[in-house]
């Protein structure tokens, strides 16, 4: 390897790594702001913060890497550009093709191990990731007392403190009524101060009450009327306890295998068996279908003529009941065939969502399949678009690259995005909506690569100016030219 090719390297693999951790972290925040509202508040252990991050660094590879690989791209053939560095390679002999020959590897590289990482490793992290998001957005919020509003959070009980300190840990004059029986008026109990915390094994929270009276009424649980025979008991204490299950706040961990069947959690042999086994699914229904509407439908008509049954052909079945059914027997024929319409559409009505499940299924299969693909092709795509460009514009930084770049990346996500919508609609084949995107730039890429090797100036305002100037001076004389003949 040659010392251009070393420096084209490390001109690359430097603001590579800098756009890639800028580009992951600004995807992290927009994830945190989406599910903020489930993670504040519930009382999240540190670890399990950092598993869910891990987890979305992994998923959200697939919009990072394209987009770090066209931003890195323009800034390196920018810089290279700004500073002459391209015009000593190219006056050294070296064409920009052979110059970019080892960066090409490179991103080969990459996009190899983004396909390899696709099929076997994100299946597992979307399988973590969903079922570890599942339990996330399911667990409750941690018991919180707000003054002067009753809180039924915990199962069987509910709570109300007129005041509390400011720590949150002393409650005052409180009152909390036991409905577990069934009846909330049956147990209600009245204290002063309350001082709260959690047991040792954080599976109870403990109230320590003080100064107060507890109201009972013996009534059984299932008693609908008043009862004389009934005992009503009052207890005053001065100092008890009283625990409460906190086992409903507690994050339950949900039974992975539960989430492998999805579509995202699949890897390709997964992806063609579970295609494979679906697609007989929906060959069986359309079997039943067609069984079941056969019966209803016919090819040859039949009607009474002079007490005979004969046969009409279907290209006279505009003047069947005019010409063959007597008058008397149109009614009965009219009321037959809605009848059957009737039990036509009666079973599309029940067969149709068996089978527009199935179908969507396959739709999806096919789309992930195709992802699997997509996220390694649009690396080197976006790379050849962001290596000519670069070279192009010749401009280095974090200024007008950035702009193109970001320009350029959502032509191509908003390609995808209404391809792939359109894909899972079923109004456009998946192989084409998930390949879109790469067919519509494919031949800017190719563009953009000509115009490069050429040493055109596609982005100098000068060049533009002259050529406008020059039209100008074209289309004046032309007019001065034509004015005179135009004169009587």
């Amino acid at each position: 390897m040659k010392k251009i090719h070393v420096l084209i390297l490390q001109a690359f693999i430097r603001p590579f790594m800098v756009c890639f951790c800028i580009v992951m972290f600004v995807l992290l925040m927009l994830f945190l702001f989406k599910y903020i509202d489930d993670l504040i508040g519930k009382g999240f252990e540190w670890y399990v913060l950092m598993e869910l991050i891990g987890y979305q660094c992994a998923v959200q590879l697939s919009m990072a890497l394209p987009l770090s690989m066209l931003l890195s791209s323009i800034m390196t053939f920018g810089n290279l550009g700004e500073s002459y560095e391209l015009v000593a390679i190219k006056a050294a002999g070296y064409s920009l093709r052979k110059a970019m020959t080892p960066l090409i590897f490179l991103v080969a590289f990459f996009a190899g191990g983004s396909f390899l990482f696709s099929d076997y490793i994100l299946p597992v992290v979307n399988l973590k990731m969903g079922s570890l998001l599942w339990d996330v957005r399911n667990k409750k919020a941690d018991f919180l007392i707000k003054p002067g509003i009753f809180n039924s959070s915990i199962p069987g009980y509910s709570i109300r403190a007129k005041s509390k300190s400011k720590d949150g840990t002393v409650l005052y004059d409180l009152m909390i009524y036991d409905h577990r029986l069934g009846n909330a008026a049956n147990n209600v109990l009245l204290a002063k101060e309350g001082f709260m915390q959690n047991s040792a094994d954080n599976n109870y929270m403990i109230l320590r009450l003080k100064d107060g009276v507890r109201y009972e009424e013996s009534r059984s649980k299932n008693a609908k009327r008043y009862d004389p025979r009934q005992q009503f008991t009052r207890f005053r204490f001065k100092e008890t306890e009283q625990k409460f299950d906190m086992e409903a706040f507690q994050m339950k961990r949900t039974d992975e295998s539960l989430f492998k069947t999805h579509h995202s959690m699949l890897n390709l042999k997964q992806l063609k068996l579970y295609t494979d086994s679906n697609k007989l699914q929906l060959d069986s229904v359309s079997r039943s279908i067609f069984l079941e509407t056969k019966n209803y439908v016919s090819y040859l008509s039949t009607y009474y003529r002079d007490g005979n049954v004969k046969q009409a052909s279907v290209k006279h079945f505009d003047n069947f009941l005019t010409d063959y059914v007597p008058t008397d027997l149109r009614r009965g024929v009219i009321s037959n065939a809605l009848g059957q319409a009737q039990q036509l559409n009666n079973i599309f009505e029940m067969k149709d969502p068996e089978y527009r499940a199935y179908l969507d299924k396959d739709i999806r299969y096919h789309i992930e399949f195709h992802r699997k693909f997509t996220l390694a092709v649009s690396c080197l795509l976006l790379f050849a678009i962001g290596a000519p460009l670069g070279a192009i514009i010749r401009k280095g930084g974090l200024g007008l690259p950035v702009v193109v770049a970001i320009i350029f990346f959502l032509i191509y996500h908003i390609i995808s995005t209404m391809a792939e919508k359109a894909a899972k609609d079923g109004s456009m084949d998946p192989l084409i909506g998930m390949w879109m995107a790469i067919i519509v730039l494919s031949p800017l890429a190719a563009f953009l690569t000509y115009k490069s090797t050429t040493d055109s100036a596609l982005f100098d305002a000068d060049q533009y100016k002259i050529k406008l100037e020059a039209a100008w001076k074209w289309i004046t004389s032309k007019f001065r030219k034509q004015t005179p003949q135009q004169q009587p």
